[in-house]
């Protein structure tokens, strides 16, 4: 099991949100940045920041440091880590699973992530065998994109998604995560799409975008 942070808003949540850290960070990133979310009208909520496995990235020369998977190229897909993508799919499935067996309903989960975190998101969610309550990836794009058909579940088939980008992105180049959301939705899902004058980050109106579509999809 992962080693995970988490924050209840209050006694025995009945919402849970899986927050999955972007590449060299770790799960304390994305503390800050929840808390200037209000889900106040959904009740008691229970965030979990899981900290990614430590291993060499090889576009940083091999420096060890928390990563969803290994990046080997720039171009993030001509070469991908699919050993590394699918053990931490593995994982974070168990994450959900726990939220499950501690009572929360698979329809009241949500992953979110950023970048690698985002990867990791999409390609967990949409392979998961029970019916979640939606996924948001923030600056990231779909991973191993040519097996996602065949392998995500009917249950997460047109599992409502919000996807968003900023358009000075140097990481991720925003060309990637607009492929990616047009591939989800020639796969039928429902997607909310924003798009902010920003580079690899996360702004005030992103997070106010995430704010009033978690209320509508869990409210």
């Amino acid at each position: 099991m992962l080693e995970t942070h988490e924050i209840e808003t209050a006694p025995n949540p009945r919402t849970s949100i899986i927050v999955l850290h972007g590449l060299g960070a770790d799960g304390y990133d994305f503390v800050p940045i929840c808390g200037e979310l209000d889900l106040t009208a959904l009740g008691p909520v229970r965030y979990v920041f899981p900290h990614a496995p430590t291993r060499p990235v090889t576009i940083n020369n091999g420096y060890v440091m928390r990563a969803w998977y290994d990046i080997l190229v720039t171009d993030l897909v001509r070469r991908e880590d699919e050993a590394g993508l699918r053990e931490s799919q593995h994982l974070i499935a168990e994450l959900i699973d726990r939220e499950r067996e501690r009572g929360v309903p698979a329809e009241r989960i949500v992953l979110m992530g950023f970048s690698q975190g985002c990867a990791m998101t999409l390609m967990t969610a949409l392979r998961y065998p029970h019916r979640l309550g939606g996924a948001v990836g923030m600056s990231g794009y779909l991973p191993l994109a040519a097996t996602t058909a065949a392998e995500r579940h009917a249950a997460n088939a047109g599992l409502p998604l919000f996807l968003a980008h900023g358009t000075q992105d140097p990481i991720v180049a925003l060309p990637r995560g607009t492929a990616s959301r047009d591939a989800l939705a020639a796969l039928g899902h429902d997607i909310e799409w924003h798009q902010y004058p920003m580079p690899h980050s996360v702004c005030a109106e992103e997070i106010a975008d995430i704010n009033a579509w978690l209320l509508k999809r869990l409210g």
